[in-house]
């Protein structure tokens, strides 16, 4: 072997033990920092909350009926410019459940990245909204790192479908769809109560949110398959909600609205969004367009 080989082996051979070197420490330094810092960190329901997360309702369930002690109903004019109302003690009847809709809220310029959540339509015409979303205290902004490493809890907010989707599709101006849900017989029921389940540990037991494994999108998951085992299966768009339309269409846990490409045309209800009046009822305006409901054609 050549003197010149030799020493190219010898250098490689070195900057190999130099990067394990490093990688080494860098190991070791985080398993410290999440020992000792992260993993201390005990969830709070009691903190100097953000106004928009400043409440975690709570479901009282009366037999068929269900009461949330708080519901969030803000009108948004910008980002900033808001009227900030909490609604008390609203009661819903659960035989008065009309449809179960599922929302894309498309917020940032990569397609995977998305805010995923649930409304629940009543006969009466009223349309709630429900989102698994990271608790934030005053001052403090979302970042999905941040999310990684214990500094959001895990808020379930429960609000009028034209405070949470009118907020995005106006204030924020996102891209946003409104699917139907496809629930078998009685699911709906148990889908609005596991909710409400769920609503009430988190408001007794705080939990961690975290950016990959506890997010909007599989806690939505855990909550179908708990009330249907396997309902949905673990696929990675699990984990990149802007891409959950196509697995739903193809599952069956959307409407077909005429193809996957019509069915999107026809969910996307932003553009519509910006035309509403403020006055009439938001729900009704973004639905002008779309298929009957089951339950009308009965």
């Amino acid at each position: 072997m050549k003197l010149l080989d030799i020493v190219k082996l010898t250098v490689l051979e070195l900057v190999g033990s130099l990067v394990a070197i490093i990688l080494m420490v860098i190991g070791i330094r985080l398993y410290y920092v999440w020992f000792t810092r992260i993993r201390p960190r005990i969830p709070s329901t009691d903190s100097d909350w953000n106004t928009d997360c400043e409440f975690q309702s709570q479901a009282i369930i009366d037999g068929d009926y269900i009461t949330f002690t708080k519901i969030r109903d803000f009108t948004w004019r910008t980002t900033r410019d808001r009227d900030e109302v909490w609604d008390d003690n609203v009661k819903f009847d659960l035989r008065e459940i009309k449809d179960v809709w599922f929302i894309v809220d498309h917020f940032h310029k990569i397609h995977g990245l998305a805010h995923t959540f649930l409304s629940i339509e009543f006969n009466d015409g009223r349309c709630i909204s429900i989102s698994f979303e990271a608790r934030r205290v005053k001052g403090e902004r979302y970042h999905p790192w941040k999310g990684l490493w214990r500094s959001y809890e895990l808020y379930l907010l429960i609000g009028y479908e034209r405070d949470l989707l009118g907020l995005r599709t106006n204030a924020r101006g996102n891209r946003d769809y409104l699917f139907r849900a496809v629930t078998p017989p009685g699911k709906d029921r148990q889908l609005l109560l596991a909710i409400a389940q769920k609503m009430n540990q988190l408001s007794e037991n705080a939990e961690w949110y975290h950016s990959l494994l506890t997010t909007c999108n599989t806690s939505i998951v855990k909550v179908v398959n708990k009330i249907t085992p396997g309902r949905i299966p673990f696929v990675w768009r699990n984990f990149l909600p802007g891409y959950t339309p196509k697995a739903a269409f193809k599952l069956g846990l959307i409407e077909d609205w005429g193809g996957l490409e019509k069915t999107l045309e026809i969910a996307r209800v932003d553009e519509l969004a910006k035309d509403w009046d403020g006055i009439s009822d938001y729900s009704t305006f973004i639905r002008q367009n779309m298929p009957e409901s089951a339950v009308d054609k009965q």
